[in-house]
């Protein structure tokens, strides 16, 4: 980690634009190693393409993305991966015809060391394959172990995909709307999932659900037409004027009352 800056991700004056339309306008943020971040606003503030930005699908134009004080700027995706920092994303992507093992042991292999070889067969790779049952019990899908990716209920496949997400040990997790389309049962379970999956990681997530934010992140960004209005703790922003006005309005009363319950 960067002595200087004791930051595991730090985003500096970054911006983004679109011919002439800048989407992302000056975001300046510190987020410390193993600090749980979610990151709100209305549709159209920006979020995506911050999270764009970060895991190195768009590039910057001015500002600079720093994992662990190293400058992300230019690396593609694969190599930010290799870095340390692993996305989910809106749409859950996993493998569809492979098994809840085969797609988990597929995430460890090259964080194991294994890269491109095709001179070994994966039967015997008995450390991806340790990694992959311990994944398995973590993300509650051990009973599940042989079942076609395709086959599992959604819940059961955006676990799965967090599964993949942290099975390469990258230190910062950028989920998408993790919970998005899940009942409440479902995103109350998915919630403690998360917590448990990301102990001692550092954590950003989007989201519209006002209880899953307020109940996971330690600190909340809101993003307002690409500007950071406020980066407080969860009090303090439901308690903050300015983001009642241009966001949240009710959603914050009815956030702390189920929070209370």
């Amino acid at each position: 980690m960067n002595a200087g800056t004791g930051y595991a991700l730090e985003l500096k004056d970054l911006r983004k634009s679109f011919g002439k339309t800048e989407i992302i306008r000056g975001i300046n943020i510190g987020i410390p190693a193993g600090e749980r971040v979610g990151i709100i606003g209305p549709n159209g503030a920006g979020k995506s393409t911050l999270f764009n930005l970060i895991s190195g699908r768009f590039e910057p134009t001015s500002g600079d993305v720093l994992l662990n004080g190293q400058r992300l700027n230019g690396k593609k995706p694969f190599e930010i991966n290799r870095m340390g920092l692993s996305r989910s994303f809106q749409i859950t992507n996993i493998f569809p015809k492979l098994s809840v093992f085969e797609n988990l042991r597929c995430g460890v292999l090259w964080s194991l060391g294994y890269k491109y070889t095709f001179l070994k067969f994966l039967a015997d790779l008995t450390d991806a394959n340790e990694r992959a049952n311990e994944l398995m019990q973590m993300v509650k899908l051990d009973k599940k172990r042989d079942v076609l990716a395709m086959n599992l209920t959604y819940a059961e496949q955006r676990a799965l995909e967090i599964g993949i997400t942290i099975a390469g040990g990258a230190s910062v997790i950028l989920l998408d709307e993790p919970t998005a389309g899940m009942s409440k049962s479902e995103t109350s379970r998915f919630i403690k999932l998360i917590k448990d999956v990301t102990v001692g990681k550092t954590l950003l997530t989007v989201e519209h659900d006002m209880g899953v934010v307020f109940g996971l992140a330690d600190k909340i960004a809101v993003v307002v037409y690409g500007e950071l209005l406020a980066y407080d703790v969860p009090e303090a922003v439901r308690a903050n004027q300015r983001v009642q006005e241009a966001y949240l309005g009710s959603s914050v009363a009815d956030s702390q009352a189920e929070g209370s319950t």
